[in-house]
């Protein structure tokens, strides 16, 4: 009998990047919804985030009939593009196939965008991807966290969620789940309507 090869039989069509911070006291925070979705998206899709590799955890496999790369930089958020764009050159893969999910301090909580492109926004995983990727087309699913007063920014951001918010977020972050299987299924333009929506 010959065993199934469990391995993707063709090389990654898209990127799929969760930014966050590495380390179990980040885990839960404001700052790693990015890495919360990705999770979830392997977890459902039965990818084994197993690969170790450019400063990066991540896994391949199949979302929605189409072969994914699931990352998770392990740089700190600051420094996501040196994970990013080495992974992305190496697999062949070009900005515009390459799906940012992070957080987003302009977003009332519990609402996401999703982007075909746009600037920084003074987001510091942003600011570190565009450098290294030397291009700011790159498509970005934004899930909001709130706005504070930006001298609270910092703590806001890696802190944790009340007992009040978590509902919330867990209904928006399983939003952003659906979003990134129908960018895969259907197409990024077709996936605005439904992402964007109130």
């Amino acid at each position: 009998m010959f065993r199934k090869n469990s391995k993707p039989i063709s090389p990654p069509e898209w990127m799929i990047v969760g930014l966050g911070n590495p380390g179990a006291e980040y885990r839960g925070t404001r700052h790693n919804v990015g890495f919360e979705v990705v999770e979830m998206l392997a977890d459902k899709h039965r990818i084994k985030l197993d690969k170790s590799k450019h400063q990066a955890r991540f896994g391949i496999g199949a979302i929605r009939e189409t072969t994914v790369l699931l990352a998770k930089p392990l740089t700190f958020m600051n420094a996501s593009g040196r994970a990013v764009a080495p992974l992305a050159r190496e697999y062949n893969l070009k900005p515009d196939r390459i799906l940012v999910v992070a957080d987003d301090l302009d977003l009332i909580l519990g609402r996401n965008r999703l982007k075909p492109q746009g600037s920084a926004g003074g987001h510091n995983g942003h600011k570190s991807l565009i450098a290294s990727l030397g291009t700011t087309e790159y498509p970005r699913l934004k899930i909001g966290i709130g706005s504070v007063d930006r001298t609270q920014t910092i703590d806001h951001v890696l802190g944790s969620f009340g007992r009040d918010e978590r509902d919330v977020i867990a209904l928006s972050l399983r939003r952003a789940v659906d979003g990134v299987e129908a960018v895969l299924e259907r197409g990024l333009e077709a996936a605005l309507n439904d992402v964007n929506a109130p």
